[in-house]
């Protein structure tokens, strides 16, 4: 297992046909990478009880949630994950949320996204490979 510092953490929720993101002011946080053969990481967030109705619902109905993460440094990417609450400890006026779940992997999702598109397009053999290769370096 590895464990890293939580700098920042994002819910998005869609609202209709839009993508809103909630800002979460963390107090703290650790993210862990567990390393298992789900590769799933395991998110502890300290924050603020303003958050708690959140978090209590969608452990209720036991919704998965994406998050956007910063670990360790805020100049870093932030990481996508699809996680689902797991326990909810309230500690005075704070509490403390841990998620569980896995990583997002956006590049993959891309490069899985133009393929698909050529294919629906009708490229196919060797016509795919350099339309691919074209599209892909456009888009680095």
């Amino acid at each position: 297992m590895k464990t890293f510092k939580l700098i920042s953490l994002d819910v998005l929720q869609k609202q209709g046909e839009e993508l809103h993101t909630l800002m979460i002011d963390l107090v703290d946080g650790l993210i862990i990478n567990r390393e298992d053969e789900q590769n799933r990481w395991l998110i502890e967030a300290y924050t603020d009880q303003e958050y708690l109705q959140l978090f209590r619902k969608a452990k209720k109905e036991d919704r998965e949630l994406v998050l956007q993460v910063k670990i360790s440094k805020e100049t870093n990417q932030p990481a996508t994950f699809l996680v689902k609450v797991v326990a909810i400890n309230e500690i005075g006026d704070y509490m403390n949320v841990l998620f569980l779940g896995t990583i997002v992997n956006k590049k993959q999702e891309q490069i899985e996204n133009v393929l698909q598109e050529l294919i629906e397009q009708g490229y196919q053999g060797e016509m795919l490979l350099k339309k691919f290769k074209k599209r892909f370096s456009q888009s680095i």
